[in-house]
């Protein structure tokens, strides 16, 4: 996330808020031109990146100071003062999400391992099996073709070869370690679940709709293994 755009979101959103208290109604206004629509555009892009950053309790009355003082010369902070601010604040928040995954994930493993059909393995992987097939096993080196549908543990769908149609292929080496240690568990025509820990997925990076330090769940179809010497 960019650091401007959290600085803009505050200032849009503030300044709207703080302007429909003055006159005591919300004022609706046409898009009527692309000023307008580009305007539009942006405030919802900004309101976005607020939300995310989780910025909260904002003095708008601040807020609309510090505009004025800018333009007036006066401000009481300098650049520099205000972004590292502001930045600093982003790091907090984006450390209290992440304690808070982590959290929630190790809470959600330790109740899903109680379940029947779950199983889990030294790594901390857990799995469940769904249908058994009959076909060979593959080792890290191969290549395994896969139908796939990927879900956080609030059941957000992140990436789904099932919704799209079409299995993915790729080698086993290539793949977060939740995924090259469970799929060496099926064999071809197999189904299975994985329950991935933030630890065997992608850790601190965030991937798309995947947030830092994510526990992630797969619903995994073993279609094809293809054996690399």
């Amino acid at each position: 996330m960019k650091r401007i755009a959290i600085c803009f979101a505050l200032v849009a959103l503030s300044t709207a808020t703080f302007a429909q208290k003055k006159k005591g109604k919300t004022d609706a206004k046409a898009l009527l031109t692309h000023e307008d629509s580009l305007s539009y555009a942006f405030g919802l892009s900004v309101m976005e990146n607020a939300k995310n950053a989780g910025f909260e309790n904002l003095s708008d009355e601040l807020i609309m100071q510090a505009i004025q003082d800018s333009k007036s010369g006066k401000a009481k902070l300098d650049k520099d003062k205000a972004t590292g601010i502001i930045n600093s604040e982003v790091r907090k928040n984006s450390q209290k999400k992440s304690d808070m995954n982590k959290k929630r994930g190790e809470a959600y493993l330790v109740e899903n391992g109680k379940k029947a059909g779950v199983k889990t393995t030294s790594s901390g992987l857990q799995y469940k099996l769904n249908v058994q097939g009959t076909g060979i096993a593959p080792d890290k080196n191969d290549k395994v073709t896969v139908h796939y549908h990927g879900t956080t543990i609030d059941g957000v769908v992140f990436d789904s070869s099932v919704d799209r149609g079409k299995p993915a292929t790729f080698g086993l080496n290539q793949v977060i370690p939740g995924w090259t240690e469970g799929l060496q568990l099926m064999t071809e025509g197999s189904k299975y679940t994985f329950y991935i820990p933030q630890g065997l997925a992608y850790g601190s990076r965030a991937q798309g709709k995947i947030e830092a330090f994510s526990t992630l769940i797969f619903e995994v179809e073993l279609i094809k293994v293809e054996k690399v010497d």
